[in-house]
């Protein structure tokens, strides 16, 4: 069960950003695993259940990120990563669909959801959907807006389309598109608060999810990615 991070948990990262090398981390090891892994893991479990309770049809399962960067695509970097995240999404589209996540970094921690591996023809889709229904996405846009979520996702350099409102054209205009806010360390990251945080945010970006995942279900993901 979650009981919350600590300040331990936002430090250990910073001083990992720094000493990113094997030797530090295997000296460290037990802080990492106590501040760091443990409660991350009982977050991602916890609010999961929580998330398939709430929503009986979301069927949700959850991936974690490893601390470990893949040996391959290092790029002169050290073999740790010094952010850690986990989705959760439909278990039928848990790899290649859009996701719920939670992300912690030295200095924050993030909520948010999108739709990170969609193919160009579901992006196509995606705006052909807002063409037909304009009215229709610019509620669900307005009601994140509302509640202070920040639109994600690579911008085109030369847009889509204008649609002479700048709500739909910040969503249009992507290769990518997702939500998200980010809170500095602190309360209510300290205490089991944070589940009912967490889920509480999940629950407003769920219409959106939903929407996403109609295209997602609707043009196939063997389509190709960007």
């Amino acid at each position: 069960m979650f009981t919350g991070f600590t300040e331990k948990t936002g430090a250990f990262l910073w001083e990992l950003a720094f000493h990113n090398e094997r030797p530090w981390f295997l000296a460290h090891k037990q802080e990492f695993e106590d501040c760091v892994n443990t409660p991350f893991k009982a977050l991602a479990a916890d609010s999961v259940a929580l998330m398939n309770e709430r929503f009986p049809d979301f069927e949700g399962a959850v991936h974690l990120s490893r601390i470990y960067r893949d040996a391959r695509r290092l790029f002169g970097r050290g073999p740790y990563k010094d952010h850690l995240w986990f989705t959760a999404a439909d278990s039928q589209a848990l790899r290649d669909g859009p996701a719920f996540w939670f992300e912690i970094g030295p200095a924050a921690y993030a909520i948010g959801m999108g739709f990170y591996t969609v193919t160009p023809a579901q992006m196509a889709a995606f705006r052909s959907g807002i063409d037909a229904n304009p009215s229709r996405f610019r509620r669900l846009a307005q009601g994140l807006a509302r509640k202070g979520w920040t639109p994600s996702g690579e911008p085109y350099k030369r847009p889509k389309a204008l649609h002479d409102d700048p709500l739909l054209d910040d969503w249009y205009n992507r290769r990518w598109v997702g939500a998200e806010k980010s809170f500095d360390w602190g309360a209510p990251a300290y205490s089991e608060e944070l589940t009912q945080v967490l889920i509480n945010a999940w629950a407003e970006l769920m219409p959106m999810y939903l929407y996403l995942l109609e295209v997602y279900h609707a043009c196939p993901p063997e389509a190709g990615k960007h």
